[in-house]
């Protein structure tokens, strides 16, 4: 088992694997659940708003969660 780790032609398969179901679990994790999708759809109209209006969401998130 740790002579075929060893091999640099077996590690970085298997790192790359690693590292994408990560990043898909990540993904699933962030654009599951409605609270999370629901908060990150109210960041789109950050630029838009008035600085007094920004100030009040940032504040309504960060009693959220």
């Amino acid at each position: 088992m740790f002579e075929w780790l060893s091999s640099m032609e077996n590690t970085k398969p298997l790192a790359l694997v690693i590292f994408f179901v990560t990043f898909v679990g990540i993904l699933f994790y962030v654009f599951t659940g409605k609270k999370r999708s629901e908060r990150l759809e109210s960041y789109k109209d950050i630029p838009f708003l008035e600085d007094e209006q920004s100030d009040k969401l940032n504040k309504k998130d960060q009693d959220n969660g």
